[in-house]
């Protein structure tokens, strides 16, 4: 999943990042308004973590310009702004959640995970898919009851593909979405990662072919794909 973090404290941005990256989030940064949004503009990101008080363009009228784009794109206002009326502001310009300065770690991270499962209507933290499922919660996947051990990367692979389970995922894609916007578009990366997970599974003993490669299209996670035709 790509994230855009939208925060001027550098080492409260950083340490934020930090903690995000080890769970298997792509992360962009904006530190000011104006920066943040052009980046929305010329990339797209599955949740905006938004500062309210930063330079240059207030939270709230970035928020104002994405809401005037699209109404899908998730956004959780983080915020030292604590009144009611503020969270009561933010809420009705179209944020999806509001979370209060200073705030734990842990549940900052929940509270993207439940926005993350709303975005691709999912409402089980464990995934399936036959024999194969993942957690996101701890980032793990099994292969029935056996652990399937991944790289961070090829987890954040998987894990796109079961959120968008029994549909074509191309590579552009999966460079939007899982890789930060400094990623080589031209690279055998997404190709190598993804021979890695079926090498992994098939260690394991899978005979079943749960990621398909459709020719031109790009890739696709499903328990049958028998009438898959390339």
């Amino acid at each position: 999943m790509k994230l855009l973090l939208v925060e001027d404290e550098e080492d409260l941005a950083a340490i934020i990042t930090k903690g995000l990256k080890k769970s298997r989030y792509a992360i962009d940064n904006a530190y000011d308004g104006e920066e943040a949004v052009s980046m929305y503009e010329i990339n797209e990101y599955d949740l905006i973590i938004l500062d309210l008080n930063i330079p240059k363009l207030d939270g709230l009228e970035v928020l104002k310009i994405i809401r005037k784009k699209d109404i899908y794109t998730k956004v959780l206002i983080l915020s030292a702004r604590s009144d009611i009326e503020d969270r009561v502001i933010g809420l009705d310009m179209g944020a999806n959640d509001y979370l209060i300065k200073p705030f734990d770690y842990k549940e900052l991270e929940a509270r993207i995970r439940m926005l993350l499962r709303i975005s691709f209507t999912q409402k089980s933290a464990v995934l399936t898919c036959g024999d194969l499922k993942i957690d996101t919660v701890s980032k793990t996947a099994y292969l029935g009851q056996s652990s399937l051990l991944l790289t961070k990367k090829e987890y954040e692979i998987l894990e796109y593909l079961f959120l968008n389970k029994d549909m074509v995922i191309s590579a552009e894609q999966f460079i939007e979405h899982v890789w930060d916007s400094e990623a080589d578009l031209f690279s055998n990366s997404l190709k190598y990662h993804i021979h890695s997970i079926k090498k992994k599974m098939n260690e394991l003993g899978c005979n079943v072919e749960y990621i398909k490669n459709i020719r031109s299209q790009g890739y696709i996670l499903m328990e049958d794909n028998n009438e898959v035709t390339e």
